[in-house]
């Protein structure tokens, strides 16, 4: 019988996240102070971060040891199984042969615990008592709310307004774990009285909801912030899917011509593709890296590459990334998690060394893409990672167009068991295509703060 999985044991885990830093041809730009645009220090992070993860985000080492406290508590879903698409190839009809490294066996659904687990675990050493955070789409909150429970942390999750309407089931989980959960904006913080009295209807943003985290965090000692995507030690926690996958796919006998992500904050992306692009930088395999992003919201596509705020309120120090402006506030698609203004600087800095193809995808394709992949392959994809999947089709369909075949692999981050509505109103001609709009955009990127060469 033809193998469909690779499942690797507990012992088989790796024990250190792997750090693009250390293999990057040019080094990452600085993190300013916007008030000095200067470099930022870590005193002036640590009103936010515990020093543990602002020594990962400016570390430059290849290998960061993963806590066996950490590693004892991934092992609840870790390692992730990589499945042979199989059934997918034989309805595309398609010489491709397709893997997909399948991360919505975590007890939240998907890649997100692999940092929240990590960040609690620091912020627990600490002595911190509380988490602030935000979420879109809920696949952030609601791992963060189950890491806070397993170490006793208090978590508040600002909820993306949109999202907190279309998506009451996630917001049911994250409060099953026992966390609190506010629409954002709200009128709870100054940056969300602001939204609110500039638009009392605003559907909200990662950004907004950013700034209210951030807000609360700042003003209490015993309180910090974690952040589910963008900063360089979350994408460092995510790198253990990319290396399972190394280790699975040298089980297959086989090696991607072709890594696939989808593109918000760039978390899962980076957690599949940073470890065959550390592998391409050392010179040891070429590999085809392609981020895909909804064309709603294309900020690698469409953005420019600059220093910016991570939040609309500006309350943040300034990343350089593909940015299309800390103020845009995209349109309520259903892809909650990449409704985001930037980019992962780490990211934007291998796309523009170009190192990595992005592409913009509009949700009608993406929801067709994903049922053809549920149909096949009997898992349902969350929104977000049926931009993957979209690509991954495109591609097994160019294989078969040209008559030749390559390997593709894609990060299937999630399951969208709690998007059925998304499902339930795509089937029935309710959603619809949108365009960024491009004169937000344009009034977003005018206000770019300003930074001296």
């Amino acid at each position: 019988m033809d193998t469909i999985k690779y499942i690797l044991t507990e012992n088989q885990m790796p024990k250190a996240w792997y750090n693009i830093q250390a293999d990057l041809p040019q080094a990452l730009p600085p993190v300013l102070n916007p008030a000095t645009g200067k470099p930022i220090t870590p005193d002036e992070l640590l009103p936010l971060f515990p020093l543990a993860l602002i020594e990962q985000e400016v570390s430059q080492q290849r290998w960061i040891e993963i806590p066996d406290a950490v590693r004892s508590i991934y092992c609840q879903w870790r390692p992730t199984p990589l499945y042979r698409a199989r059934r997918l190839e034989q309805a595309l009809d398609t010489p491709a042969k397709i893997y997909y490294k399948y991360e919505g066996v975590s007890p939240s659904g998907s890649h997100k615990p692999n940092t929240a687990v990590a960040q609690a675990y620091y912020n627990k050493q600490a002595g911190v008592k509380k988490l602030t955070t935000e979420t879109g789409a809920g696949q952030w909150g609601s791992s963060l709310a189950f890491a806070g429970a397993l170490f006793g942390l208090e978590v508040l999750v600002y909820m993306v307004k949109v999202s907190y309407q279309q998506k009451p089931y996630r917001r049911a989980l994250m409060e099953t774990y026992g966390a609190r959960v506010v629409a954002s904006p709200s009128t709870q913080t100054q940056a969300g009285r602001k939204i609110l009295a500039q638009n009392p209807n605003s559907n909200g943003s990662l950004g907004i909801a950013i700034s209210e985290a951030v807000e609360v965090a700042a003003a209490d000692e015993q309180t910090k912030y974690a952040l589910g995507s963008v900063l360089n030690h979350v994408l460092l926690h995510q790198t253990i899917i990319g290396q399972e996958a190394l280790t699975q796919l040298e089980m297959a006998g086989d090696y991607p011509d072709i890594v696939i992500g989808c593109t918000g904050g760039g978390s899962n992306f980076a957690g599949i593709a940073f470890p065959f692009l550390g592998a391409k930088l050392r010179g040891e395999q070429d590999i085809q890296v392609i981020a895909v992003e909804p064309a709603a919201c294309p900020s690698l596509t469409r953005g420019k590459y600059a220093y910016d705020f991570v939040d609309t309120a500006q309350l943040t120090p300034l990343t350089k990334m593909h940015t299309l402006g800390s103020s845009f506030v995209p349109e309520g698609i259903h892809a909650g998690g990449l409704r985001y203004h930037g980019m992962a600087p780490l990211v934007s800095h291998i796309v523009n060394l170009g190192l990595v193809e992005s592409r913009a995808e509009y949700q009608l394709a993406c929801f067709a893409a994903g049922l053809t992949f549920a149909r096949a392959e009997g898992i349902l994809p969350a929104p977000e990672a049926n931009h993957a999947v979209k690509a991954t089709i495109d591609e097994a369909l160019l294989c078969k167009q040209e008559g030749r075949s390559k390997t593709i692999l894609f990060n299937l981050c999630g399951h969208g068991h709690f998007d059925m509505q998304a499902y339930i109103d795509y089937q029935a001609g309710r959603l619809v295509d949108t365009e960024y709009s491009a004169e937000e955009v344009a009034m977003a990127l005018a206000g770019l703060p300003v930074v001296g060469s």
